[in-house]
C-alpha cells in the first residue's frame, strides 16, 4: 500500500527534484526550445506568406496570360480579316484586269477581221473590175473587129449627145 498512499517524504524530496529539474531546464533549455519554437513560427509564417505572395503573383501571371492571350487573338482576328480583305482585293484585280484583257483582246481580233474582211472586199473588187474590163474589151473587140459596125456606133452615139 506504500505505491498507494505515498509518504510524506517521498512527496517532499520528488516535489523538489522536479522543482530543481524545473529550474535547471527553466535556466539552460527553456530558452532555447522558445527560441527554437518562435524561430520555426516565424518561419513557417514567412513561408505561408510567401506562398501567398507566389499565389497572388500567380493569379496576376494568369490573369495577364489571359489578356495577353486575348490580345493575340484579337490580333490574329484583325490579320485574318486583313488577310481576306487583300485576297479580295487581288483576286477582283485580277478578275478585272483577265476582263479587260479579254475585251481587248476581242476588240482587237474584231478589228483586225474587219481588215482583213475589207483587204478581201478590195481584193475582190479588183479582181471583179478586171473581170469586168477583160470581158468588156473583148466584146468590144469582136463587135469592133467590122468597120462598119464602128461606124454605126458612133452615129448612134453623136445622135443620142445631140438629143441630150
Amino acid at each position: 500500500m506504500e505505491l498507494v498512499t505515498p509518504e510524506i517524504g517521498l512527496v517532499f524530496w520528488t516535489t523538489v527534484s522536479f522543482l530543481i529539474l524545473l529550474a535547471i531546464l527553466g535556466k539552460f533549455a527553456w530558452k532555447p526550445i522558445m527560441t527554437a519554437i518562435d524561430e520555426r513560427e516565424r518561419t513557417i509564417e514567412e513561408a505561408l506568406f510567401k506562398a501567398e505572395a507566389a499565389k497572388e503573383e500567380m493569379a496576376r501571371l494568369t490573369s495577364e496570360n489571359e489578356a495577353l492571350l486575348k490580345q493575340a487573338r484579337a490580333e490574329r482576328d484583325v490579320i485574318l480579316a486583313e488577310a481576306r480583305k487583300v485576297k479580295e482585293q487581288i483576286v477582283g484585280d485580277a478578275k478585272d484586269a483577265a476582263q479587260k484583257e479579254g475585251a481587248r483582246m476581242i476588240e482587237s481580233a474584231r478589228l483586225e477581221i474587219n481588215n482583213m474582211k475589207a483587204i478581201a472586199l478590195a481584193d475582190v473588187k479588183n479582181q471583179v473590175a478586171t473581170l469586168s474590163l477583160d470581158i468588156a474589151e473583148k466584146v468590144l473587140r469582136k463587135q469592133f473587129e467590122d468597120q462598119g459596125k464602128q461606124d454605126q456606133l458612133v452615129a448612134d452615139l453623136l445622135k443620142e449627145v445631140k438629143l441630150s
